[in-house]
């Protein structure tokens, strides 16, 4: 098979596109053939091994993973023999989790971290949601608690999970502010966000307006400056972000750290996001589309052969909603 393959950390010119050995499902595994991909800022992370404190996780001298990308959508092929919740044949999405191997044209995965197809959604669509909507979700409905009635505020509601995150507030109850750049504001406007600052006008650290919750997606702000949108017992959610600027030791990991050493000592609750992929969170984001309050929003598309391009625009082009991987 066709897949997008890495032998050493490196821009996307360290990206090609080979044939390799379409793997075998184990047991409790399920063999997809990919009909779509999608990027998130993980992959650009990974291609580059940076922040390079994360090569103690992702490899130290190479990545452990060959194969690029994690959220997919396509066609069963084939099964473990210990499958028993899907079938070949079946549309299905999913995040592949640090295991990477989207960018190919067929995946292993286990059964557990797939899910059924939205039936409104193309597999282009789909394979836009997994990763960027699990952190969405969790972000607001677990760490932040988003209740009806709730003010939310996120920065960086035009990427992959703000476009996202703005539309799962508004199904959460909240009333949503979202932060993004004059480009954009249509966009987020679009998505149900009920007011929207265009960050090259205003600052929403030094406006009087305060929130229940803040979602940062961008790690652009101190968190002094994240906490003085808040309300007196709000929270600040931290979820990383940015795009690449030269490589760096710690990266989004800087503001994670001082996150976790200053929430003991504040009245804010200040929560890192860490997310899990499964088949749980994704049947809960199919139900949302599936009710239509919930659509992935697509910039631009790419063939697998052009994953380089793909990464180079959305590592340092600020790309608005998802870039799709076509297969």
């Amino acid at each position: 098979m066709k897949a997008i393959v890495q032998d050493r950390y490196g821009p996307p010119e360290t990206l090609a596109l080979a044939e390799v050995a379409t793997p075998t499902p184990a047991p409790g595994d399920v063999l997809v053939r990919v009909e779509a991909a999608s990027l998130n800022a993980y992959d650009w992370h990974a291609m580059r091994g940076d922040p390079r404190m994360a090569r103690l996780v992702m490899g130290r001298t190479r990545p452990r993973a060959r194969i690029r990308g994690r959220d997919f959508a396509g066609r069963v092929e084939a099964v473990g023999a210990d499958v028993r919740q899907v079938r070949p044949g079946d549309a299905v999405f999913g995040d592949l989790g640090e295991a990477n191997g989207a960018f190919a044209e067929y995946v292993c995965v286990p059964e557990t971290l797939v899910a059924a197809m939205p039936a409104n959604l193309t597999p282009q669509q789909a394979a836009a949601l997994p990763l960027a909507g699990i952190t969405a979700l969790m972000g607001l409905r677990d760490a932040g608690g988003v209740e009806p009635g709730h003010r939310v505020l996120i920065n960086g509601a035009s990427g992959g999970v703000g476009t996202l995150a703005v539309q799962l507030a508004k199904a959460l109850g909240a009333t949503v502010t979202g932060v993004c750049s004059t480009r954009n504001v249509d966009l987020v406007r679009s998505l149900g966000a009920d007011h929207v600052v265009d960050y090259h006008r205003d600052d929403f650290t030094r406006g009087t307006d305060r929130h229940d919750v803040v979602f940062d997606l961008v790690g652009n702000r101190s968190l002094s400056e994240l906490r003085r949108a808040l309300t007196p017992t709000g929270t600040l959610v931290l979820s990383g972000g940015g795009v690449y600027d030269g490589g760096s030791l710690l990266g989004p990991v800087r503001l994670i750290a001082r996150g976790r050493l200053l929430a003991p000592l504040v009245r804010h609750r200040i929560v890192t996001l860490t997310t899990t992929p499964g088949r749980q969170h994704l049947d809960t984001l199919r139900g949302h589309v599936e009710a239509g309050r919930l659509t992935p929003v697509i910039d631009r598309t790419y063939p697998l052969h052009e994953v380089p391009a793909a990464i180079r625009y959305l590592e340092g082009e600020h790309a608005r909603a998802k870039v799709v991987i076509t297969i």
